[in-house]
């Protein structure tokens, strides 16, 4: 069985060898993200060449106001590094993988100067049309107008847009040129880490990665393209997906980036500035999207699993579930997922989510994550949202919390490198007798730099004490250009450094570069504290990285302290054992670093194992486990629910399994099944008189045992089975129970409990009643029914509907009440109550009656039919009995074609249901009685 792994960029990209004598200058290789831990001691790069391709021979920017050159010592490290090439060479070939973690695969400006040698992005690429009435097709290159048999001999095309040679400057042919297969510098580290981990340890084998080669292809041959799309799949294990350069560019640097990536960290782009919504690059989303699942369902083999990876592929579940409606999907998104009323201003809010619904499990990092889409899907979507999932129409979706982590293996080996430990040692020596603080953050509008500066500069205030004894030392790369943001941070710097330096101290050391990976290692090694302030953030691994380095393996240092926003995903993995702090609250982030430097050893122990045992257990490798372990069984629990895995009942095996039990429990459903449904208003009830026959025939069969469950109250069953004798009836969905020949009904709803909930709960729905005409609320005595399936605008009202039902899961949720959302109305009931639990005690009543009475044997036939959702739970309930206390037969039935747990489907309705039991009754006359 093979895994494909889908994510925007491959773990590999393409380095063409281009003639010299062509070649436009290179800047020297800037500092990387971390390679692959091999047997050798190899320095890993920093992780800057991610987000931005800084020249290393040259000095970072020195602290705005800074007195000192502290810096100067993270900037000679790449000079270092470079002298002794012989003894630490940098890590060239693609099988070294990253190292330093980013879980918001956060990537460099597509198309931007990298260290390898690659065809530049189209000068004049066509941006997405500003009216959504003047969509144009995703632009052909010319070459792409016919496909070349063999490699061109002529001079190659241009890619469009491309700016034309001067005079006498030779063009360079990336189609012509050798090729080698390097790391990609693009891409989802945490998710590669993940990956090699699990791959390293065998659990995971047979995987394909699915992606772009996050590099401009339009200036490549076709035949070059095959080449390299080859390769990778023979030599790597990825399927390459080649679309037009602005198909990429629409997707993701405007889709994506400019909203996507804001609207989902809570960055509403409605600024006057923006121009997100004048930016129709939908269809360049929908057609990157249907690439990726074109390509996967063409090698896609039964019993293969599929892997969606993140925000930029959102509608390729959906896209595989229509061509592969067997197939095994799992989704996981890396960043946050917003709450309904952020998520809702997105234009295509329906597509995206219907296109995430397509996968049999849609995996979050946290438990609020979580929350938001089973919510967001109630209101948008108007579906019923569980704990467990999204029950559609035609099947259900589980939804579940899986959070990635970090290697600890992996970083095991890296940390016993001699040039970590010498980083150690220079950094303790120059920042000796000082307490350190350490951030490394991306300079955009949710990491929180301002914010974090700011409460840094009150704590300077508030405690004059440690200004000569602190130092905050910044790590800032970028990712974007913000110059607004940039001149607001240096203006902050400068002023704390201006404030607070003396000649021989610098508080704070803002360093505008990445740190090459021995240098971080060091520096979250040493550190007294680690401070992360973002707005929104998927996970965070920082934080994760800094707890395991904080053990005491080098130095005197350990067991530093945890600043860390409460808007990050890690806040739910490491709970109050950080110190968790809202980055808009200055006064608290202040109060959080005082802690953090003036707390005992013995507290700093204990608080930093309760973190180190969260890192453990959310490594990468039992992130993959986990989710490869729980897609596998939902997957199975989900198939044998699906309309063509439920077979048609087979009536003859019914009768002679009937005819040779010696006492029978049959629980049958009202509306739907033996009966068609009716008004709710309606006056007069009345039971169709075939029905009335044909249980009066099961019921005088003195070993059969017949209970009629329904939503309706009591005194209404009494009304319409009133003919019948010795029937038993299950009223309010399991709310009510009364035995054959019982004159009292059992309540197993807390009548006090009920009065409770209904009391605020009627509020909430006459509210929504008085905003949809037509509509009108039934009250029973254990439930509240919302009606509005005679509402004029049918569309308005089931979205108002859905979020009321929300609104009530919300508010009302540790009431233990629930609603449920059904065709045209909404149910408001007790959580725990339903006709399962009525069946539940059914069951005990016949077994009490084969203990009490001589001669009277316990059921061992059981047949439940039913016709809809609420079925369900007594679905589930008759097949675990027939498994968990040996029932010799039972058999659950419902009507119609539709995502079930009923092992068997009748396909005539009412009418088939009544036939069928009519065949028993019958059969119970020609044998007689079972002694």
């Amino acid at each position: 069985m093979t895994i494909f792994i889908a994510s925007l960029f491959l773990p590999y990209t393409v380095n063409f060898q281009v003639d010299q004598s062509q070649e436009r200058p290179v800047e020297p290789t800037p500092p990387n993200a971390g390679a692959a831990i091999t047997d050798t001691v190899t320095p890993l790069p920093a992780a800057a060449s991610l987000f931005e391709k800084n020249n290393p021979t040259s000095h970072p920017a020195l602290t705005p106001g800074a007195t000192t050159d502290h810096e100067r010592i993270f900037a000679n490290s790449v000079h270092k590094a470079e002298s002794e090439r012989s003894g630490y060479p940098f890590p060239s070939s693609a099988a070294e993988a990253q190292l330093l973690t980013e879980s918001e695969a956060h990537s460099p400006a597509w198309g931007a100067t990298t260290s390898l040698n690659q065809p530049p992005k189209a000068s004049t690429l066509i941006p997405p049309s500003p009216s959504i009435l003047k969509h144009q097709d995703p632009i052909i290159s010319p070459h792409e107008k016919s496909v070349p048999t063999k490699p061109s001999v002529s001079a190659p095309v241009p890619p469009l847009g491309a700016k034309k040679p001067r005079p006498g400057e030779r063009k360079i042919s990336f189609s012509r040129a050798e090729w080698t297969i390097e790391t990609a510098e693009q891409g989802n580290g945490g998710l590669r880490n993940a990956v090699r981990s699990a791959r390293d340890t065998g659990s995971l084998q047979d995987m394909m990665w699915v992606g772009t080669l996050g590099m401009p292809t339009d200036a490549l041959s076709k035949w070059t393209r095959n080449d390299i799309a080859e390769r990778l799949e023979d030599e790597y294990n990825s399927l390459t997906v080649f679309v037009n350069d602005s198909d990429f560019d629409g997707h993701y640097t405007h889709f994506c980036k400019t909203i996507l990536w804001p609207v989902f960290h809570y960055q509403i782009p409605d600024n006057p500035k923006s121009k997100a919504y004048e930016d129709h690059s939908w269809i360049y989303y929908v057609k990157l999207n249907q690439a990726f699942a074109d390509r996967i369902a063409k090698n896609w083999k039964r019993g293969d699993s599929i892997w969606v990876q993140d925000y930029h592929l959102l509608l390729v579940p959906a896209m595989l579930r229509k061509m592969l409606p067997d197939a095994q999907i799992g989704f996981f998104l890396h960043i946050a997922f917003p709450s309904s009323e952020v998520f809702k201003c997105l234009a295509p809010r329906k597509e995206l989510l219907e296109g995430i619904l397509g996968a049999n499990l849609i995996g979050f990092q946290t438990d609020e994550y979580c929350r938001h889409f089973l919510q967001t899907c109630s209101r948008i979507l108007c579906v019923e949202a569980t704990n467990e999932g999204i029950q559609m129409e035609d099947r259900f979706i589980n939804v579940g919390t899986f959070p990635i982590g970090i290697d600890p293996t992996s970083w095991d080996k890296r940390r016993k490198a001699f040039d970590v430990e010498s980083w150690v040692d220079t950094i303790s020596e120059r920042y000796r007798g000082k307490r350190l603080i350490v951030s490394r953050d991306k300079i955009d509008s949710v990491r929180g730099i301002r914010q974090k500066l700011l409460s840094y500069e009150l704590f300077l205030n508030t405690y004059p004490d440690w200004a000569d004894k602190v130092v905050l030392i910044q790590v800032a790369t970028s990712t974007t250009e913000q110059p607004e943001l940039e001149a607001m941070i240096s203006d902050i710097a400068m002023r704390i450094n201006s404030t607070h330096s003396t000649l021989a101290h610098q508080p704070l050391v803002f360093l505008k570069q990445d740190l090459a990976f021995p240098q971080y290692l060091a520096l979250i090694t040493v550190a007294d504290a680690l401070m992360i302030t973002s707005l929104r953030e998927g996970m965070n691994l920082t934080s994760h990285e800094f707890v395991y380095c904080q053990d005491g393996s080098y130095g005197d240092k350990k067991y530093g302290s945890l600043i860390l926003s409460e808007f990050t995903g890690s806040a739910s993995v490491f709970g109050n054992h950080a110190l968790l702090v809202n980055p808009w609250d200055y006064r608290q982030c202040s109060e959080a670093i005082h802690t953090a430097l003036t707390r005992d050893e013995a507290k700093r122990k204990e608080v930093w194992e309760a973190l180190h045992r969260a890192v453990l257990q959310n490594s990468t490798a039992n992130w993959v486990k986990s989710f490869n372990e729980t897609l596998t069984n939902v997957w199975n629990e989900q198939s044998s629910r699906e309309i063509m895995a439920v077979p048609r009942l087979s009536v003859p095996r019914l009768i002679e399994q009937y005819k040779g039990s010696k006492r029978r429990l049959m629980i049958v459903d009202y509306e739907g099944t033996l009966a068609s449904w009716g008004s709710p208003r309606s006056i007069i009830l009345t039971t169709p008189q075939r029905a009335i026959t044909t249980l009066t025939d099961l019921t005088d069969d003195p070993n059969n045992v017949v209970y009629v469950m329904s939503s309706r109250m009591p005194e209404e069953m009494e009304r319409l089975f009133r003919q019948v004798n010795n029937l038993g009836l299950i009223a309010e969905n399991g709310c009510f129970t009364r035995a054959p020949n019982g004159e009292q009904w059992t309540h197993l709803a807390d009548k006090d409990h009920v009065q409770t909930w209904k009391s605020s709960v009627s509020q909430i729905l006459s509210y929504f009643k008085d905003r949809i005409e037509g509509s009108w609320i039934e009250e029973r005595h254990c439930s509240l029914v919302f009606h509005y399936g005679s509402a004029e605008d049918h569309q308005t009202a089931a979205r108002l509907a859905a979020e009321c039902a929300d609104h009530i899961n919300d508010a009302c949720k540790t009431q233990q009440v629930h609603a449920i959302p059904i065709e045209g109305a909404l149910i408001v009931e007790t959580a725990g109550t339903n006709k399962a639990s009525a069946a539940e005690l059914v069951w005990r009543w016949c077994l009490e009656d084969s203990e009490k009475k001589e001669g009277t044997s316990k059921p061992d036939f059981l047949l439940v039919v039913g016709d809809n959702r609420e079925d369900e739970p007594v679905f589930r309930w008759a097949n675990k009995l027939k498994t968990a206390k040996g029932v010799d037969f039972a058999m659950t039935v419902t009507l119609g074609s539709r995502s079930t747990e009923a092992k068997a489907t009748l396909t005539q309705g009412v009418t088939g249901v009544l036939s069928c039991l009519q065949q028993l009754a019958a059969s119970s006359v020609k044998s007689g009685p079972v002694s």
